[in-house]
């Protein structure tokens, strides 16, 4: 895998969030002709999770690069070939109260078939200009990612 992505900004990135006292955790949008992977969570409540992105938290000892080639390859079977751009990030409470930083990368895979999934009920493609169901905070992402491919 060569990424796009320089060493220098995947160690900034790193840097920064070990600074403001963050544990990374790294999300991958996979575009498919301007529909993006998204997966959704098992659920048993009444109400229904929203749909994420493919990632996976940063393991100790672990590169953000790696981190992103094992999250998707864990959670969708799919193998990252590069990683073209540092889309954007956000800051949250994890369930157990600990700061989490959440960097999302623009990757590109091997094939985008078949799926297999590990961890997920199921998954969906969703067209980028649609109204997407996932969090605000994955919006946002999603948004400054359509800018950046359109222009």
């Amino acid at each position: 895998m060569s990424p796009t992505v320089s060493e220098s900004e995947f160690e900034d990135l790193s840097r920064q969030a070990e600074i403001d006292g963050t544990a990374p955790r790294v999300g991958a949008i996979i575009d498919r002709g301007g529909q993006v992977l998204l997966l959704e969570r098992h659920d048993t409540g009444p109400i229904k999770a929203p749909l994420k992105l493919p990632g996976a938290t940063v393991l100790s000892g672990e590169s953000l690069a790696e981190a992103v080639a094992r999250g998707v390859r864990e959670e969708t079977g799919l193998i990252v070939t590069g990683i073209r751009h540092h889309v954007g990030d956000f800051d949250y409470l994890s369930p157990d109260a600990h700061p989490v930083r959440r960097l999302h990368f623009a990757v590109d895979v091997a094939t985008t078939d078949p799926i297999r999934l590990t961890a997920h009920a199921r998954y969906v493609w969703a067209p980028l200009d649609g109204e997407l169901p996932v969090t605000s905070s994955i919006r946002r992402i999603l948004d400054t990612y359509r800018n950046l491919v359109l222009g």
